[in-house]
């Protein structure tokens, strides 16, 4: 059988609807529901990546103290 792939949402009463699938009235066939996957596998990982950095004092020097020769 080939698979034929929809997507749709769920209504409000989380309610499946599915029209114009590619079948004979009466025809058996098998439904797999899940969720799509990103086009990127990273996007869910790494949900920060693209967002814009703000650099505060990038030149402040950072754990000044804990140098010893700093003393």
């Amino acid at each position: 059988m080939e698979p034929c792939r929809l997507q749709t949402t769920l209504t409000q009463d989380s309610t499946l609807v599915l029209q114009g699938l590619p079948f004979k009235a009466g025809e058996t066939v098998e439904v797999v529901i899940r969720r799509p996957t990103p086009a990127h596998p990273d996007e869910a990982r790494y949900e920060l990546r693209g967002l814009p950095v703000t650099f505060l004092d990038p030149t402040e020097p950072v754990a000044e103290s804990d140098w010893e020769a700093a003393r």
